[in-house]
């Protein structure tokens, strides 16, 4: 499965239980990437795709249910567990710091590289960074 997650220049990802930040410009380009595949998502997240046309299921779990090619967005789920799993992250950085009480363990990204970065502007943000990371075997 595909990691998509979004967190500020610290790894920030919640503060006080709520999204650091939310953008109609990232949601439309997740839809976009994942728009052949299934996007799987937690309920408190589920509120960022309501009314989009995607292939997008909902579920107390995302990572248990997801399966090779697919997709979790997440916010509150822990990743702890499922490392193995994993066989990309796509990290959309808001390019600020805000106050957080929930990071993004970026040690996780040891075993990957940088596959794609681009830069586009948001609707809440006029510079959001986005980042694909693969396994390192799959980026020779």
């Amino acid at each position: 499965m595909k990691i998509i997650l979004c967190v500020d220049d610290r790894g920030g990802i919640l503060f006080n239980d709520r999204r650091l930040s939310r953008d109609s410009a990232v949601i439309g380009d997740i839809i976009s990437l994942t728009e052949d595949s299934v996007l799987y998502t937690d309920e408190y997240s589920a509120e960022l795709f309501e009314g989009l046309k995607a292939d997008i299921r909902i579920c107390d779990d995302p990572l248990s249910k997801a399966g090779e090619d697919d997709f979790c967005f997440i916010e509150k789920t822990p990743l702890s567990g499922y490392e193995d799993s994993v066989g990309g992250y796509i990290i959309y950085r808001w390019n600020r710091r805000y106050p957080a009480d929930v990071r993004f363990d970026d040690g996780l990204l040891r075993e990957y590289a940088i596959l794609d970065e681009r830069e586009f502007a948001g609707s809440s943000h006029e510079k959001i960074t986005v980042r694909i990371y693969g396994r390192h075997r799959d980026a020779l």
